[in-house]
């Protein structure tokens, strides 16, 4: 109960919840997948600085690439998921066209 003597989120409907509940699960997939990514490219580019036997100016040419490269990455698939989720969840891909005398034969 909250300091009103209510229930925490009384009064609001269960579709607001479940759209937190889905943007919640959405946030953690697009986190957990470019984390995904982001190690395995690192691992990729940076893995043979660390297998093989060369100089310290390619292993730290090595490392900051595999670095740069899983960030941009990490970020890129973060904002890729998300805006998917956003376009998807909006209810756009089967709203009417903009263009007039053209429409969906369901309406």
């Amino acid at each position: 109960m909250d300091n009103y003597g209510g229930h925490i989120g009384q009064g609001r409907g269960r579709g607001s919840q479940a759209r937190r509940d889905a943007v919640t699960v959405e946030i953690g997939y697009a986190l957990c997948s470019a984390l995904f990514v982001a190690v395995i490219v690192f691992a990729v580019v940076a893995g043979p600085a660390w297998v093989f036997d060369l100089s310290d100016a390619a292993q730290r040419t090595l490392v900051a690439s595999g670095a740069t490269l899983g960030t941009v990455l990490f970020v890129a698939r973060v904002v890729s998921v998300l805006n998917r989720f956003a376009r998807e969840s909006d209810g756009k891909d089967g709203a009417q066209p903009s263009q007039p005398g053209l429409t969906n034969p369901d309406s």
